[in-house]
C-alpha cells in the first residue's frame, strides 16, 4: 500500500510517501521559521496561509521523487489534530480532495501518534520496539509519558503540569535573549558550557509521580541570569545546567514509568527527542536496566510527513478511514484512538 502523508499542524509542511512493502519513498518539509522569527513565535494566520502557498508543490515534489504519479497512491493519510485549526484545514482540506478525486481512502491521524510510531519507521539491529512499551513524547507543545499496550490502545501515565519541555528550552533561550527558534541554540551553546557550574534543580522528582513541571525550572534560570556578568561562558555555563536539569528530570521520570508499567522497552519522540545530552543519557540508563530505547533519526523527531504517512498506512491497512466530510480535531485525547487490530 502506497499512502501519501500530509503534516500542517502548526509551522511546518511536511509531505511523505509510505509504501508498506518498500518503506519510506520520499519526503520533504518546508519550515516557516524565517517567517515567524520576527514575531518571536508562531502567528496561526500566517502558518496557515503558507501552508496554503507550499503544500501542493512539495506533494508534486514528493510525488516525483518517490517516482510514483498520484493515481499510484492507494490512500492518503492527514493530520487532524491536535494543532492549530486554520493550519489542520488547510492539509485535511487538501487530503481529502485529493482522496475523493481519486477514489482512494482517507484517514486522519493524530499528530502526537504520528509521533510516538516515528521510531518504529526505523531499522534497527534489535528489531523495531513492539508493545508493550512506554514512550516518552517530548515536544515544545507536549510532554507526557503514554503506556503503550498496542497500536492504538494508549494510556496516559504522566503530562506536564505547565510549560512542555521544548516549551521551557524556548522560553529559557529568550529571556537570555537568544533569537527565535531558541530551543536548538540553547542545546548548541549548553555544549560549550562547563558541568556544574551551574546546578538547577530537578523539578518533581522529590515525590512520587509521573507528572512534570519545568515553569519553575525557567524561574531559577532567569534569576541566575540576572545575577551574572552576563558573559559568553557564563551564557554557556547557564544553557549546560538548564540542560543538565532537564534531561536528568527526563531520565527520572521515564525509569519510573517503564517501572509501573513493567516493561524494559522506552521509545522516545518529539522535537526535543533530538537532543544530543539526552539521547546519551536514556541510552545510558536502557543499558544498565538491560533494557533498550528507540528513537527515530533526529530529522524525524521534529514535525514531518513521513510520520503521519506511516501512521495512516498502519490504519489503512486495519480498514480505518474517514468519510468524505473535511474534520479536524484541533483538542484530541488520544486515549480516544481505535486499536489498530
Amino acid at each position: 500500500m502506497k499512502v501519501l502523508g500530509i503534516e500542517t499542524s502548526c509551522d511546518e509542511t511536511g509531505v511523505a510517501v509510505y509504501d508498506t512493502d518498500a518503506g519510506l519513498r520520499a519526503h520533504a518539509l518546508y519550515s516557516q521559521i524565517a517567517l515567524h522569527a520576527e514575531y518571536g513565535g508562531v502567528v496561526p494566520e500566517l502558518a496557515s496561509r503558507d501552508h496554503v502557498r507550499k503544500l501542493l508543490p512539495l506533494i508534486r515534489q514528493t510525488l516525483a521523487e518517490s517516482g510514483l504519479d498520484v493515481a499510484d497512491l492507494d490512500g492518503v493519510a492527514y493530520t487532524a489534530g491536535p494543532g492549530l485549526v486554520g493550519a489542520l484545514l488547510v492539509g485535511a482540506g487538501v487530503a481529502r480532495s485529493l482522496a475523493w478525486a481519486l477514489d482512494r481512502p482517507a484517514v486522519a491521524v493524530h499528530h502526537m501518534e504520528g509521533h510516538l510510531l516515528a521510531p518504529l519507521m526505523e531499522d534497527d539491529p534489535q528489531g523495531r520496539p513492539q508493545p508493550p512499551f512506554v514512550a516518552l513524547l517530548v515536544s515544545g507543545g507536549h510532554t507526557q509519558l503514554v503506556s503503550v499496550e498496542a497500536i492504538g490502545r494508549y494510556r496516559l501515565l504522566g503530562e506536564t503540569l505547565d510549560d512542555a519541555a521544548g516549551e521551557a528550552f524556548d522560553k529559557t533561550a529568550k529571556l537570555m535573549g537568544l533569537p527565535y527558534p531558541g530551543g536548538p541554540q540553547l542545546a548548541a551553546l549548553a555544549e560549550r558550557g562547563r558541568a556544574g557550574a551551574y546546578k538547577f534543580a530537578r523539578p518533581m522528582t522529590d515525590r512520587p509521580g509521573l507528572d512534570f513541571s519545568f515553569s519553575g525550572l525557567k524561574t531559577q534560570v532567569l534569576l541566575a541570569w540576572r545575577d551574572s556578568d552576563q558573559s559568553e561562558q557564563t551564557m554557556a555555563d547557564i544553557a549546560r545546567g538548564f540542560e543538565d536539569a532537564v534531561v536528568e528530570t527526563l531520565a527520572i521520570k521515564c525509569e519510573r514509568a517503564l517501572d509501573a508499567a513493567g516493561c524494559e522497552t522506552l521509545v522516545v519522540a518529539g522535537g526535543v527527542g533530538a537532543n544530543k545530552r539526552l539521547r546519551a543519557r536514556l541510552a545510558q540508563m536502557a543499558q544498565r536496566r538491560g533494557g533498550r530505547v528507540a528513537f527515530p533519526r533526529p530529522a524525524f523527531c521534529t514535525d514531518n510527513g513521513a510520520m503521519i504517512a506511516y501512521a495512516g498506512a498502519l490504519r489503512l491497512l486495519a480498514g480505518q478511514h474517514e468519510d468524505a466530510s473535511v474534520k479536524v480535531t484541533p483538542r484530541w485525547d488520544m486515549a480516544t484512538l481505535p486499536e489498530v487490530v
